[in-house]
Order: structure tokens, then sequence, then C-alpha cells
């Protein structure tokens, strides 16, 4: 019996790789800084030190932010299988290989797909949406908590006594506050900080089950699906059922 000869198909573009270990290296920093901070009276983190891992989580919030903006516009201008109509759930392409899937599965032949499978599309449609919640929930807490950019400033002038007592605002301090403005602030900040709050377990439940999937899908179809993330390129003894 001969072996199959594999094909190598280029999909992944330089772009989406970047954004892909970017993206694994700024949600691992701030998962980890992220469990430190709200474990932090435990830990016996200081305020000084709280504070300090706030900047850090913010700052690689900012890297993550203009990562995932990126990647969100290369999704309307890159390439083929970079594109939202080859990643989202949706329309009538996404129908299309969900219904040859399932045929391929009921016949015992597994389609291949060159993108992500229609599973596959489930998962990143909701990674991103996910990651999407803690990026812009992440900025606003960013300027309502340690009074950082881009809303920072804003909001001192919102809970400073006056205009005069604007610098004297800082992190953790009631040094140049009113109480009243302050507590209104924190009440404009609750749903934010609760939606980020659990969406953080949401996330990281996800990005746990998207690990399996890929180790799982890498194991039984061995298509490179690891590998693609550095070389671009995944292989197949068949022509894949997307490919253009």
């Amino acid at each position: 019996m001969t072996e199959q000869q594999l094909t190598n198909y280029p999909v992944w573009d330089k772009t989406v790789r970047i954004f892909h270990w970017v993206n694994v290296l700024c949600v691992l920093g701030l998962i980890a800084i992220g469990t430190v901070i709200l474990n932090a009276k435990g830990l016996g983190v200081t305020t000084d030190g709280k504070i300090l891992l706030k900047t850090i989580h913010v700052y690689i919030g900012y890297v993550f932010f203009i990562n995932l903006s990126w990647r969100i516009v290369w999704g309307f201008i890159g390439s083929r299988y970079a594109r939202w109509s080859a990643i989202l759930p949706f329309g009538t392409e996404y129908k299309t290989q969900l219904s040859a899937m399932i045929k391929g599965m009921k016949a015992g032949k597994p389609v291949g797909f060159l993108g992500h499978n229609p599973i596959a599309r489930l998962m990143v449609g909701l990674l991103f949406l996910l990651l999407s919640m803690q990026a812009i929930t992440g900025l606003v807490l960013a300027g309502t908590d340690v009074y950082m950019p881009p809303f920072g400033n804003t909001i001192k002038e919102w809970v400073a006594i006056n205009q005069s007592s604007v610098d004297l605002v800082k992190p953790y301090s009631k040094e140049g506050i009113d109480e009243v403005a302050y507590k209104d602030m924190r009440d404009f900040r609750k749903p934010f900080i609760t939606t980020h709050y659990y969406t953080f377990f949401v996330l990281l439940a996800a990005v746990l089950l998207h690990l399996l999937a890929v180790v799982v899908a890498e194991l039984r179809d061995r298509n490179g699906l690891v590998s693609a993330m550095f070389t671009g390129k995944k292989v197949f003894s068949e022509k894949p059922f997307d490919m253009d």
C-alpha cells in the first residue's frame, strides 16, 4: 500500500500569524496579572503593589487592544482565509461547509478544510467576541481605576473637587476627590467591571477548550494545524473543500 502524497497549501498570511502569537502572549500576561490582582488581598499585595500590577496590566492591555483592532481591520482587507467571511459562522458559505462536514462525518469520510472548519468558526467567533468585550471594558476600567488613557483624564476631571484639584487625583487616594462625584463614577463603573470580571472566566474556559480542540484536531487530522501558525501552510492528501 503506497503512502498518500501530501501537498502544502498556503493559508495563514504573516499578519494573521503575528496577530495570533502577539495575542497569545498578551492574553497569557493579562490572565496571569489579572489573577494576581483578583487575589491581591490573600497574597498580601500592598496598595502600591496593586497599583503597579494594574498599571502593567493596562500597558499590556494597550498592546492587546492595538493588536486586536488591527486584526479586526485585516478581517475586511486581508487575504482569503483572514477575512471575516471565512472566519465567522454566518452566511451561505458557512452553511455549505457545515452541510459538507456533516455529510462527510455520516459517510465516514471526513472533509478537509484549509481555513477554519465550521465547528472551529463557532469557537473563533466566540473568542473574538470575548476578546473585544475585554478590550472595550478594559479601556474604561483603565480610566476609572488608575486614571490611565484614553479616559483617565476625563474621569479625573469628573471626580475632582474642582479644576485646580485635577492634578491631585491619584489612584487609591482621596486627595482632591469630590465624594459624591466619586460615588457616581463608581456606580458608572460597575457594569464594566462586572462584565470584565465574568468575561474573564468565560474567556479562560474558551481558551482551554480551544487548546483542547486544537490538540485533538492535530492528532486526528495531521494537517499541520499548529505548525501552520508558524509556517502559514497546512498539508493535505486531497484538495481541501474550501480551496478556491
